[in-house]
This record gives structure tokens, sequence and C-alpha cells, in this order.
């Protein structure tokens, strides 16, 4: 029989891709998303397959999560409220669906003793000067009155609850810590620049900078992100350990957006816009954030392989298919 996965968020962008690899590797799938953010058109090549099956529940559902992860070999736990437009605009349900959803994850893969891998975040590190950052960087977070680090904090507690029941129950257990993850399916509506600069490119609509655009950020493809997640799921080796997932080339956000437009030989112009006709009270930008991923490539031999202009490319190509 194929080893079953229960994948949280799996309808969402990157639950959804690694549904169809995991369908792939001869794991059988189910996937669990509440559809707050995530899109059931995006399982539609995993719904072909007879070994993939679909739950629309919550992960604050403990019950649920209990009796999905009791039958099956293990879990992928991407689901959470993210982005940071979505946090400020609703921060105590974000927190809430963060720490409770993820505890009852973590649970549950402790009492039935079976193999975790967590999604967390670059945003665990905050806005850490001292780049690149690697897995034992600190955690330079702002005032707990900025809501904007709301999110940070909740993925650092769920990783600290985490290491609590390895030492406790031996809860085998792998940390991801993703960068700036893009690719098709990816969606503008949540905060993320790089399809919002690629959609507004093809319209012919000014693409919107925040702030003076000087901020960096480095960004790793989908497929790449997921041959990560694939490598780190159920490695022993990895059990215990947080690894960063990410790109290669710091790129700042007005060059990206100048990029987008060269690639999709666009006649739109860039414009630039104060965070505070964008963001609610509460934010603060994080001005670099760079992966070092060297940690990951020792244990796993994983590293990168699509450069920005190949991700660029590939986002317009879904966009015009769409």
């Amino acid at each position: 029989m194929k080893k079953r996965v229960v994948v949280t968020g799996g309808a969402g962008f990157i639950g959804s891709h690694l549904c169809e690899q995991l369908l792939i590797e001869e794991f059988s799938v189910l996937a669990i998303d509440d559809l707050s953010t995530g899109n059931p058109l995006n399982l539609a090549k995993a719904k072909d397959s007879d070994s993939f099956e679909f739950v629309q529940g919550s992960i604050l559902d403990a019950d649920l999560i209990n009796r999905s992860i009791e039958n099956s070999a293990g879990c992928i736990h991407l689901g959470a409220a993210l982005g940071v437009k979505q946090i400020l605009e609703h921060p105590f349900k974000s927190l809430t669906t963060n720490i409770q959803g993820t505890e009852n994850v973590i649970l549950a893969c402790a009492k039935n003793a079976k193999p975790l891998f967590i999604a967390s975040t670059s945003e665990i590190y905050g806005k850490n000067s001292i780049q690149p950052l690697n897995e034992e960087s600190d955690r330079v977070t702002g005032s707990p009155q900025l809501l904007r680090w709301a999110y940070s904090e909740a993925k650092a507690i769920d990783e600290t609850i985490a290491e609590m029941f390895r030492l406790s129950d031996g809860l085998r257990y792998t940390v991801g810590r993703l960068f700036n993850t893009v690719g098709p399916r990816q969606t503008g509506m949540y905060g993320m620049v790089l399809p919002r600069f690629v959609e507004s490119a093809i319209r012919g609509e000014p693409l919107t900078v925040y702030g003076d655009g000087t901020q960096t950020r480095v960004f790793c493809h989908i497929r790449d992100a997921i041959r990560a997640i694939v490598s780190l799921y159920d490695n022993e080796k990895c059990y215990g350990q947080a690894f960063n997932i990410g790109g290669e080339g710091e790129i700042s956000i007005l060059n990206l957006a100048k990029r987008v437009i060269e690639l999709t030989k666009s006649k739109s112009s860039v414009e630039r816009i104060p965070y505070s006709s964008v963001y609610p009270i509460g934010f603060e930008e994080t001005m670099r954030r760079v992966p070092d991923t060297s940690k990951l490539n020792r244990f796993t031999g994983w590293k990168p392989t699509l450069h920005i202009d190949e991700i660029i490319k590939d986002i317009e190509k879904y966009i015009l298919a769409k």
C-alpha cells in the first residue's frame, strides 16, 4: 500500500504543488484546507488521481486533525494564516490559527508517533541586519505593539512547541523556513509582490513599489521549494532541525519591478507609494532578507535551480494561460 501523507493547507499555492509532487512520488495524499485562502481549482490535477483525497476542514478542528493523522503515515503542515497584509487586517484570528492550529497538528503527530514537517518562515528572523541569515541567526523583532510581528511570533512559538514535544514525547519533526517562495498559482491578493508586479505589467498598469524600493529579497521558485520540502519530510538525519529554504540572487524591489517590465515587454511605469497608503497601522518593513541555504545543501544535496528571470517568465506564462 502507498504511504498516505496528510497535507494541511493542501489547496493553497504551495500545498497544491506539493500534493502533485507527492502523488508523482507514489504517496497517497489527504489534503485538508478550509479554503479561506486556498482555492479548490489549484487541486484540479491532483483530483485526477485515485490516490488523492480532499477534506474541507480547519486545522482548528482538533478531532479532524487527530483522526486524519492517526490513519496516515505522517503530516506535512502548511496550513496557516499568512501574508503581512492578512495578519494586519485580521490579527487575532491569524494568531489563533497559526498557534492553535499548529498545536493541534503537533499533538496529533506526537500522540500517534507520526513524522511531521512544519512549514515555518523567514519572518522568524525579524529585522536582523546581519545577512545572509542562517538557522542560528538571532531573532530581532520590533515592539509587540506592532502587529506586523505577530506572524513571526506565532511561527517562533510553533517551532518551540515542536521542540518541547521532541524532548518530552520523541516527536520526529523537521522545520523548513521558507523565504519568498513564488510561482504559478500564487496570488497578489495577500501582498505577494511578484505575481502583483507581473499581473500589472501584463495589463500595462503601473507597478506599485512600496516605500523607496531599496528593500531587497531573494526569490525561490515553487518547484525548487517543493523539492526541498520532500527531501526533508521524514528524513531521519533532519529530525529536530530547522532548515532555510530559499533561492539565490538578491534583488531590490525597485529593480525587480524594472526587470518584470523588461522581461514582459510591458509599457508599464513604476510608481512609488508610501506604506501608509497600503498597510494598516502596525506595519514595519524589513529592509533586507537573504537566506543561507548551505545547511540544507549539506544534509540533502539540495540547491535552487531557477533564476529570477526564469521565475518571472514562468509566472507570466501562467497568468497569460488563465
